[in-house]
């Protein structure tokens, strides 16, 4: 994508800025207006991801929205097993509201299947007291006229910077704030002793005192960026990077061509319809059968689509099974103003592939997540506000997308 077509880009999302959302509870009525669809793809130009422009992106470090006041503590771990969570992806989606101005939805798992299993599990209980969650969604936004960016577009070129700085993050994972710091080298800054071990015995130990006499590293955490290049230590631990690139679903053809001519695909249409097939076999009742017909027609249309995103009131989130689908009733209100949420974007088992997770047994799958916020877009709260998710898992292992 080059320079114009960034600026192009985030015109695009400048224009999903999310009207007053009404929904009702007609959950029997599967819509079939179009929505806005998410493709990944290599950015050309790293700096085209950094947080003073605005990214949707998945895989790699966040770019924060608000450097500063990121989630601390219990927000930035799996409740489940304790280990730090894993950024999975950001969407950027400012509404019309001036303290929504810009607005970014950020999403985080666990990379254990067991916790997302027990996650899945604990989400039907009606509205537990304290939830054990492996996924969590924070919600940030801001005005247009704050302390980290101009209140005019950035400019699209890697000399463009943010106003102000962002929180030393940790040396290993490069997402969350480091509040502890190498005894050794007093340099490092890791955001947990996991990391802080993984670190050491990955080679933080043969550097250390090298790093004593040398100029300090991590000049991206005086910045406030969160670039891969300033996390090389950790790099291998997190998923690869991408740009989410939006398209609407009615510029996709309705039917599959008969041709099959998916050469320029990353994504194989034969290996589908025999998973797609294998799937269909292992349902039970004839409202699983349904729903996975009306998820697979749907997901036809642009095979390696990884998101969905529900900007439009009738539009409605694609359930691969019925038995997976909650009513209003099990979407909790907003735990700030006490408002409704609503379904803001659907993240599909595609982007497992781009992020070569094995196809194992044990190995993390989902069918779908849905992504609920509130509707109102409060302010009230925390810089970063949890919000909520419902996820499926897949009958059988993700898709195999290779050819």
């Amino acid at each position: 994508m080059d320079v114009d077509a960034i600026g192009d880009h985030a015109e695009k999302l400048k224009s999903l800025r999310i009207d007053e959302y009404e929904d009702d509870d007609d959950d029997d009525d599967e819509e079939e207006e179009a929505v806005t669809l998410g493709f990944v793809e290599n950015p050309k130009n790293e700096w085209s991801l950094e947080r003073q422009f605005f990214p949707s992106k998945a895989g790699g470090v966040p770019a924060w929205l608000d450097p500063v006041d990121i989630p601390l503590g219990r927000s930035s771990i799996c409740d489940i097993c304790g280990e730090p969570l894993q950024f999975l992806l950001q969407v950027y989606a400012p509404t019309k509201k001036e303290s929504a101005f810009h607005r970014m939805l950020f999403v985080f798992m666990c990379r254990s299947m067991k916790c997302l299993l027990r996650d899945q599990h604990e989400q039907w209980k009606r509205h537990p007291e304290k939830p054990s969650r492996s996924v969590k969604v924070f919600r940030c936004q801001l005005p247009r006229f704050n302390p980290f960016y101009s209140s005019e577009p950035p400019k699209y070129d890697g000399n463009y910077k943010p106003s102000g700085i962002g929180a030393t993050l940790c040396n290993w994972c490069g997402t969350w704030k480091g509040d502890k710091l190498c005894s050794s080298c007093r340099q490092v800054w890791y955001c947990s002793e996991k990391h802080q071990v993984m670190s050491w015995r990955s080679g933080h130990k043969f550097v250390c005192q090298q790093m004593k006499v040398s100029s300090p590293i991590g000049e991206s955490n005086k910045t406030g960026a969160t670039s891969l290049e300033s996390h090389k230590v950790g790099s291998k631990n997190v998923w690869p990077e991408f740009e989410i690139i939006i398209e609407h679903e009615s510029e996709y053809n309705t039917d599959i061509p008969e041709d099959n001519d998916l050469s320029n695909s990353l994504i194989s249409k034969n290996k589908i319809d025999d998973t797609m097939n294998s799937l269909m076999d292992s349902f039970q009742g004839d409202d699983d059968k349904k729903s996975w017909v009306d998820f697979q027609e749907r997901i036809a249309k642009a095979l390696e689509q990884v998101l969905r995103y529900y900007r439009d009131t009738n539009a409605k989130p694609i359930w691969p099974v019925s038995s997976g689908r909650p009513s209003n009733a099990d979407i909790p209100k907003c735990s700030y103003c006490g408002g409704p949420r609503c379904h803001e974007f659907q993240i599909l088992p595609q982007l497992l592939y781009y992020f070569g997770v094995d196809n194992e047994a044990d190995s993390l799958d989902w069918a779908s997540i849905v992504v609920y916020a509130c509707e109102a877009s409060c302010e009230a709260g925390l810089p970063y506000k949890d919000e909520e998710k419902i996820q499926t898992r897949s009958q059988v292992r993700k898709l195999n997308l290779t050819q």
